[in-house]
């Protein structure tokens, strides 16, 4: 299933995986949120409760997409974050991985803290 990602000056296709977690994000499109960014990460609370998978994990490769438990967050990995060993993508806990961006993320880094974001199916 592809979607798309939309803040401020930046859109970035993506890629949602057939996991429990993906098809929950799937059926609550379009979400709208307000950017957090902490490091190389973008997240934002989500309409969405999912429990955590079997194969949920802390460290992402850059373009994944994860779903945060405890704070129903949809997060997207870019970059070091503070929980980061050297320039891994490594989230504050687990995450779903859910899905991945097509493509080069590096356009989220202009993405500043507390811009409008929204995701919805590609059209």
């Amino acid at each position: 299933m592809n979607i798309q990602i939309t803040s401020e000056e930046v859109t970035i296709d993506a890629k949602l995986y057939d996991t429990p977690t993906g098809k929950a994000i799937a059926k609550s499109l379009p979400i709208k949120g307000s950017v957090n960014r902490w490091g190389g990460e973008i997240y934002f609370s989500i309409p969405v409760k999912a429990r955590l998978e079997s194969d949920a994990r802390d460290v992402l490769e850059p373009g994944e997409l994860g779903y945060w438990t405890p704070g129903k967050a949809f997060c997207i990995f870019f970059g070091a974050t503070p929980a980061s060993q050297g320039e891994e993508c490594r989230a504050a806990s687990e995450v779903n991985v859910f899905g991945r961006i097509v493509g080069d993320p590096a356009p989220l880094w202009k993405i500043k803290n507390g811009a409008d974001i929204r995701i919805e199916m590609k059209k």
